[in-house]
């Protein structure tokens, strides 16, 4: 690792395939965001894929897959209350409700909804 005056705050997300219960009949997907204090995007991403192979193995009579994709994100500023840690963007001809109901809420989400 660098020194610290070089590094900054990452957010990284990494993508699991869910291996528990190993007799699930529909295939569970997990996007863990984690943070790095690191001196690059690919100090960050290096040290997260880490973390995601040893976190992908914690179960060992099924272990979760980690599928091999990281994407980071530089904080502007240091974690704190309200911070933005990620943001992604992508280009979409989809109309907002589509957009939503295609990559953010399919009803396959285990979520709970805030009123």
């Amino acid at each position: 690792m660098s020194s610290d005056k070089d590094e900054c705050w990452f957010a990284v997300r990494c993508v699991f395939a869910s291996g528990w219960p190993p007799d699930r009949p529909t295939p569970v997907y997990e996007e863990r965001i984690t943070l790095w204090l690191a001196a690059s995007a690919e100090e960050a991403i290096e040290r997260a894929e880490a973390e995601a192979r040893e976190y992908a193995g914690t179960i060992e009579e099924s272990p979760d897959s980690y599928l091999g994709i990281a994407q980071s994100y530089r904080l502007v500023d240091a974690p704190a209350d309200g911070a933005e840690v990620f943001s992604l963007m992508r280009s979409s001809a989809l109309e907002p409700d589509e957009y939503l109901d295609t990559f953010f809420d399919t009803g396959t989400e285990r979520q709970k909804t805030v009123e």
